[in-house]
């Protein structure tokens, strides 16, 4: 169960940073969208520490 956890976990940081890059090569990117998905990714991070 902890494994298949951290490997969802895994799967969601990835999955964040493919759209923080794909929002960034935007030629007008949104800033709010990117901090967002930034503390998401940020908050799985911390979360993905704990194991």
């Amino acid at each position: 169960m902890e494994q298949s956890h951290v490997s969802a976990l895994q799967l969601k940081h990835s999955g964040l940073e493919r759209q923080i890059a794909e929002e960034q090569s935007r030629p007008m990117p949104d800033l709010a969208i990117i901090q967002a998905l930034k503390k998401r990714k940020l908050r799985i991070k911390e979360e993905l520490a704990h194991f």
